[in-house]
């Protein structure tokens, strides 16, 4: 069965010829010398998909009764030590390792929240939430509750309960509905009914949505966007506006979540790695190419302009 973290688009593929034996060894070799062999390491995590990599760790730890992670946590440090241990973690451990950070301490990363939220699939939510619980051993639902209000909240618990419809088929009649209850919800009254806007942008599926989004423009004569930043405000109006752009184009919303975390002064190095690290195998190479398109240089001369490290994936 494929798994569900896995597309067609990525950079980062299966490695031919793969040893989970000689990798964890040649890992522990990189490791354990007189100072780290860094090549070695990001030679063989950034060029092994995820599968591989959690074979490699369990073949570590078989071998040397030690977790892969915790060796990377105290042989390496700071964003390079971060990036590393963000390889070996299943994906979806990955996500809710994320999502904590973005709630945790004094003040939510709404920004991260966002990201993260409408750019997983249903079924990889679904996944998030069942390896929040393992891990935190509280469910993810609550933590957003506590953590967020009002329409914003709402929203994001169904997202985050990956109530999202999947189908890749679209139903006209049902876009021109749609289209016309967000028209009747927003510009053509007086206020908004927020649950509308959250139930539709929530629940239907992306193409689903762009075809509502084409309905909306005729009956209107505006696009969406400009009509949910006319009527909401907010991050409210921030994780809409997200749900939009994903709809129409997820890389090119990752594209410019990228470019934000590169440019100005200081690199948002968490941002950095996690949409590296979590996309390299479903969508890379497009946002790779929407990067290029939006802002007119490659992402590969972006980050070597702007890191200290190299990253292959």
């Amino acid at each position: 069965m494929a798994s569900i973290w896995v597309g067609h688009r990525g950079t980062v593929r299966d490695y031919p010829g793969f040893s989970a034996s000689v990798d964890a060894e040649a890992i522990r070799k990189a490791i354990r010398g007189i100072g780290t062999d860094e090549k070695t390491l990001i030679s063989i995590l950034t060029e092994r998909s995820n599968a591989q990599r959690q074979l490699i760790a369990k073949e570590y730890q078989a071998a040397y009764g030690k977790e892969l992670k915790d060796d990377l946590k105290g042989d390496l440090s700071g964003h390079f030590e971060r990036l590393m241990v963000a390889l070996v973690t299943p994906p979806a451990v990955f996500d809710a390792k994320q999502l904590k950070k973005s709630m945790k301490g004094t003040g939510t990363n709404e920004d991260t929240l966002i990201e993260i939220l409408t750019t997983r699939t249903s079924k990889q939510m679904k996944e998030i939430g069942q390896a929040y619980y393992t891990v935190y051993k509280k469910s993810l639902g609550d933590e957003i509750s506590s953590e967020t209000s009002g329409d914003f909240r709402k929203a994001l618990l169904i997202l985050a309960h990956g109530r999202r419809d999947e189908s890749l088929k679209v139903d006209e009649q049902l876009a021109k509905k749609d289209a016309q209850i967000l028209y009747s919800a927003g510009e053509n009254r007086w206020g908004t009914d927020e649950d509308t806007f959250t139930d539709i942008l929530c629940l239907r599926s992306f193409p689903q949505l762009k075809l509502t989004f084409d309905e909306y423009r005729n009956i209107s004569q505006k696009d969406i966007e400009d009509s949910i930043k006319g009527e909401l405000s907010g991050h409210f109006e921030d994780l809409l506006l997200a749900i939009v752009h994903c709809a129409r184009n997820t890389p090119a919303f990752l594209a410019k979540r990228l470019h934000q975390a590169l440019k100005g002064a200081g690199t948002d190095e968490f941002t950095l790695n996690r949409i590296m690290v979590s996309r390299s195998e479903i969508d890379l190479l497009d946002i790779r190419e929407e990067f290029k398109k939006q802002y007119g240089y490659s992402l590969h001369s972006a980050i070597k302009f702007n890191c200290n490290i190299s990253r292959r994936i």
